[in-house]
């Protein structure tokens, strides 16, 4: 069978039983750091992957894209300034809200909350919240009959030992003139309990918007109007013009300015992550490196006799080139295979270790989600197993142009 001599020669090399120990543990330990290399790149950009997809479709689909809330003038008329903003071709949803500032109390418990009431329908339109109500349902929020019904977060309910169908009492301050009277108390019943693994469970309560509306005791309808766009990333400019086109003194707000740090250092922890890994490659590399030179100097002998025997110098360094560029395919495919094993499984894996060990990693009191992530991207592995593959390559040019400076006289003479 017909196979390339500089292969040939190349792939004996690496095979050869009689190679020196040293060489072969510097070998080994250059295939072993190039695997390792490219499968933590690998399992650290899918992890940033998958952040970056639970902050897009977890967070910012409960989280409205943008707010318009009135300064000095609310809006008492919010279904003309829908259509208005509808009318936008970037707008694809508005709908209205009201913030009521306050306490729940069960028992003795107390919790500090910003309840948001809203139209249950309208708001179906900018967020996707209803879709994690876990317990109850979200179209409480719209029975007619009853109008005093929450929804609230996990972790809000866990706090105050609320479960679905629990009375719970909503307290609101009220101030008059340079005093402060006593807290209005409204008392309000679970008909949902929203699960978002995260820190937004302990912060999301909703009400029907004419629960508040009744509560507030005044003639406007909604603070403003939260919206939808049609590009995340491009939300602030959106929203800044949607806001042009209504008649009202606004506070103006995108998610950018409430979550937009996540997003940020996600980017900048990938962007270093990137840098960082493909060094640690790079160090690997180097052994291949040395590893040649070592090889060269070990075989001075027989490259002189293929010299005498007709051999060029691009055979020579083609020769080396194979006999170095097995270590890094080796590390690169078997980090591959390792890398892709583990992001595939890298939530149940992070799970696991944590009942094994009785701690949380990431607690959803802090973090906005309670799990670690993991999104393998097709284009980061072939990009790692490219760029990998490339330096390791590389790495081999220098050895294998040391081979050509063989002298075979001097060689020989010497035997």
């Amino acid at each position: 069978m017909f196979r390339p001599l500089a292969a040939y020669i190349g792939l004996r090399y690496t095979s050869s039983k009689r190679r020196n120990g040293f060489i072969a543990f510097i070998s080994a330990s250059s295939t072993v750091g190039i695997a390792l290399g490219v499968m933590v790149l690998i399992i650290g950009l899918s992890a940033m992957n998958g952040f970056e997809y639970e902050l897009k479709n977890r967070i910012l689909a409960v989280v409205p894209n943008g707010e318009l809330e009135g300064v000095s003038e609310p809006f008492d008329d919010w279904q003309s300034a829908q259509k208005t903003l509808l009318a936008n071709p970037e707008v694809v949803g508005a709908a209205p809200f009201i913030k009521l500032n306050g306490l729940l109390q069960k028992g003795n418990e107390l919790k500090a909350v910003q309840l948001r009431a809203v139209d249950s329908e309208a708001e179906k339109q900018v967020s996707e919240v209803y879709r994690y109500v876990a317990q109850g349902t979200w179209d409480s929020l719209n029975d007619p009959t009853n109008n005093r019904q929450v929804v609230l977060g996990r972790g809000i309910a866990k706090e105050l030992n609320l479960e679905l169908g629990d009375t719970v009492t909503v307290l609101l301050s009220q101030q008059s003139g340079q005093s402060f009277k006593a807290p209005r108390r409204f008392r309000f019943t679970v008909s949902g309990i929203i699960h978002l693994s995260g820190q937004l469970d302990n912060n999301l309560a909703y009400v029907p918007l004419s629960a508040a509306q009744e509560i507030q005791d005044k003639a406007f309808k909604a603070d403003g109007l939260s919206i939808k766009v049609t590009d995340i990333f491009a939300a602030s400019r959106i929203v800044r013009e949607a806001g042009n086109q209504l008649d009202h003194y606004l506070y103006i707000r995108s998610w950018m300015t409430s979550q937009g740090f996540l997003y940020q250092d996600i980017q900048m922890v990938k962007s270093l992550m990137y840098v960082i890994l493909i060094l640690v490659i790079a160090v690997a590399c180097f052994n291949i490196v040395t590893t040649l030179v070592m090889a060269v100097n070990d075989k001075r002998a027989d490259i002189a006799i293929l010299k005498t025997m007709g051999a060029s110098n691009t055979l020579l360094r083609f020769i080396f080139i194979v006999h170095g560029g097995i270590n890094g395919i080796l590390g690169v495919v078997s980090g591959t295979i390792l890398g892709i094993l583990i992001s595939e499984n890298l939530t149940v894996i992070i799970k696991f270790i944590e009942g094994l060990i009785g701690h949380e990693f990431l607690s959803g009191d802090i973090y906005f989600i309670d799990f670690l992530p993991s999104q393998l991207a097709l284009n980061d592995v072939l990009v790692v197993g490219g760029v990998a593959m490339i330096m390791s390559v590389v790495a081999t040019i220098y050895p294998a142009n040391k081979a050509c400076s063989v002298q075979p006289a001097r060689e020989l003479g010497n035997k």
